[in-house]
Parts: structure tokens; sequence; C-alpha cells
């Protein structure tokens, strides 16, 4: 196996769950809380997203979520704001095909930057990877309420034909559950992220819990 193909492989076991923030989803617990609780249960992942925060508010529960994944060894990504990610120095970013491009990314990024990417044409996945990007995320692969901008289910069909065309890590979201987990793992895909299956949880660590025994299972 190449250096390479070790990186990648060493990447896909740190993706295999990304914990995605959402405030109204956590309330009335605090969003640190549930997320602190995810990562005592083995959260390897976890992502910022808030969208309605502006950088200057979402400065502070950056730096937070930041010591707190590095205190459990976790990666950390911030949602589309490749600057609030370099001001904290998270592990990356998730971009979309809104934000700053990914090559343009990659430009001002220090060694080893993470950069994410959402796609679910194949060919927009490989452009993606050939621009600098070091992992796909490709969904809603199931209907789901909580991006309103998901557009039509993919399904495991649609996320198949993304894992096919590329050699990196490619992380499924939208809708995905404990129950959803075990055929995601099974289309190839590297992990899942989720949103709501965590932050809506009464019991965080309980679902983290379930979700990665889940994705093990053959």
């Amino acid at each position: 196996m190449n250096t390479a193909s070790q990186t990648s492989a060493e990447l896909a076991a740190r993706l295999r769950l990304i914990v995605i923030t959402d405030r109204d989803l956590a309330r009335p617990r605090e969003v640190t809380e549930v997320v602190v609780a995810a990562l005592r249960a083995g959260a390897p992942a976890v992502q910022l997203r808030e969208k309605a925060l502006p950088p200057r508010d979402a400065l502070p529960l950056a730096r937070r979520l930041r010591a707190d994944t590095e205190a459990a060894g976790a990666l950390f990504f911030v949602n589309d704001r490749v600057d609030l990610a370099l001001a904290v120095h998270a592990d990356g970013v998730h971009l979309g095909p809104a934000d700053l491009p990914v090559a343009a990314a990659r430009r001002i990024a220090p060694p080893g930057f993470l950069i994410g990417y959402s796609a679910n044409d194949p060919d927009v996945a490989r452009a993606a990877i050939a621009d600098g990007a070091d992992y796909i995320g490709c969904g809603a692969v199931f209907s789901t309420s909580t991006k309103s901008d998901a557009g039509q289910a993919v399904g495991l069909e649609g996320l198949t034909s993304v894992v096919e065309a590329v050699e990196v890590p490619v992380v499924a979201i939208g809708g995905i559950t404990a129950a959803r987990a075990r055929g995601v793992s099974r289309a190839g895909a590297a992990g899942c992220a989720v949103v709501r299956a965590v932050m809506a949880a009464p019991d965080p660590g309980l679902m983290v819990r379930g979700l990665l025994r889940a994705a093990a299972e053959p």
C-alpha cells in the first residue's frame, strides 16, 4: 500500500462518524453539552454548522469545540467558513457549491489541513478531488428535514456511484440513523455524518455508541 492509500485509510477511520452541530435541535441543552457527551462516547469527528450564527458570534463556540475535540483526540471541522476554520486552528473545513472553491481554499490552507466537499454527482466528486479535496460528503442519502436545500434523496445507489468514482473517503449524510448505518457502510461509505440523530437525542452518548456499533457490523 502506498503512502497516499495509507493516509486515505487512516482518514477514513477518523471519518466513520461526524457529529454535526445544531443549536435548535440541541435545546434546551447547550451544543457544547451534547458534543462533549458525543466525544466521551467515542465520536471521532465533530463539525460546527451554525449557518444562522454570525462569524463574530460563532468564534467563541468554535474555539470551545476546538478545545473539546482536541482534548478528546477527535477531528474538528467548520462548515463553509474557511476563515473561521483557520482562525481556530480547526483540522479542516467542509465546503459546498456555494462556498469558496476547493482549489482556492487549498491555496490558503496550511499543510495537513483537511478539505471536504459535498457532491452527489460522480463527475463533480472527481473534479473536487482533483482540486484538492480530501474527502467527499454525499447526500442527502435519505430524506431529511434538517437541511432545507438538501434536494432529492440519492439513496444507497447514488451513494455507491460516488464511492466507486473516487479513491478518497466518502461520508454519507441525510437521514442517517443507527438502523440505516449498516446499509451505508455496506454501500462502501467510510462513515456517516449526522445532525438530528445525535443533537436531538435524549442520550447523545448512547446514540453515538449505537451508530458506531451499527456501522462496524458486517
